[in-house]
């Protein structure tokens, strides 16, 4: 269970056993839809590695991307919201829908640096338990 605000969201732990294990893509992008999508009926990358780099085009638009993994010990999750609430005040239940232990980042036309946000966040636990773990 997770709180913000007041409110709670609780995960359906039940559903993981029949969540998916796709191939996970971060785009740089924003899409103005709330509900399915054939991604994979739009989102089939052909990706191209030479140099050390992974490339790929997306609508006419250059994309760089790496693959990131999940910190040790952490697992990634997509979740899916069961029922709508009704207002911000109310409690939310979650399913898991997918599970994931690496993803492709990818930027526009740049390839991803240990200066993006995604890529410094995969460090965090390490960095936090370097700062708050115990001190010989």
């Amino acid at each position: 269970m997770m709180s913000a605000n007041g409110c709670v969201t609780a995960i359906r732990l039940d559903t993981l056993k029949q969540a998916d294990k796709p191939q996970i893509h971060l785009l740089p992008c924003e899409i103005e839809h709330d509900g399915p999508a054939g991604v994979f009926k739009f989102f089939n990358p052909t990706v191209k590695e030479r140099k050390h780099e992974t490339t790929v085009s997306l609508r006419g638009r250059g994309l760089k991307g790496q693959e990131l993994h999940c910190p040790n010990g952490y697992t990634g999750l997509v979740l899916k919201e069961v029922q709508k609430p009704a207002s911000d005040q109310e409690d939310r239940v979650v399913k898991i829908s997918s599970v994931f232990h690496h993803f492709t980042y990818w930027n526009l036309e740049t390839p991803p640096t240990s200066d993006d946000g995604v890529v410094m966040a995969m460090t965090w636990p390490q960095l936090a338990e370097a700062m708050h773990g115990p001190v010989d």
